[in-house]
């Protein structure tokens, strides 16, 4: 197990001291100007790829950045939830849905249900985006691997904006002007981020 308390006592020592009057003006409230709707693997670093100080970003984290279409219920929606607050009370002005390259989640849509017997949460989570696999295969030949675990990314990126559309307060803002979507794809090993543009359909590359 890493031992966390020398890099506690440095960013407490370093960071921290740097910062001292933003992290006191911290201390009592929150303004973040964008929802981020991230994957929980590991290399996404929500704050290091959009070079947000702490308070900018209102970040939500799953498998597969999933976004599970609107619906009212007495069960315990975490992201469900944490969408609602980050819009309805800290009024976000930007939500990003960011996928990544070689991501677990997007992957485990092809694997034999029986091999995900032993994660039956993770397997009954990814089912919200079997309508994506469904897709793709129109599209791909299942013996092209790489345009498959590409396009499948990039398609699920779609889906959730989608998804975020059928909460009435989302879409309510957006076509009011007050709250934009944007649909990214982050390629791990480059640094590139592909933002998809609606009205060409496509995801096109940031920063060139």
């Amino acid at each position: 197990m890493p031992d966390f308390k020398n890099s506690v006592i440095k960013f407490r020592q370093t960071d921290f001291e740097a910062n001292r009057e933003h992290f006191e003006n911290l201390g009592r409230q929150q303004k973040p100007h964008t929802l981020f709707i991230g994957c929980s693997d590991s290399r996404v670093v929500p704050s290091l790829i959009t070079q947000s100080k702490p308070g900018e970003l209102f970040i939500v984290r799953n498998i597969a950045n999933i976004v599970p279409p609107y619906r009212e219920s007495v069960e315990f929606l975490a992201t469900t939830s944490a969408i609602e607050y980050a819009v309805q009370v800290l009024n976000v002005e930007t939500i990003i849905v960011c996928g990544h390259s070689n991501c677990g989640g997007c992957a485990a849509l092809y694997t034999d249900p029986g091999q995900l017997s032993h994660i039956p949460h993770t397997r009954r989570w990814l089912e919200l985006a079997l309508p994506v696999k469904e897709k793709v295969l129109k599209i791909v030949p299942e013996t092209d691997l790489a345009a498959r675990e590409w396009l499948t990314e990039q398609m699920n990126v779609v889906e959730q904006l989608k998804h975020l559309m059928t909460f009435p307060y989302i879409a309510e803002k957006v076509l009011a002007g007050d709250l934009k979507l944007c649909g990214w794809h982050y390629i791990i090993p480059t640094g590139d981020i592909y933002q998809y543009e609606k009205e060409s359909g496509q995801f096109e590359l940031l920063g060139h």
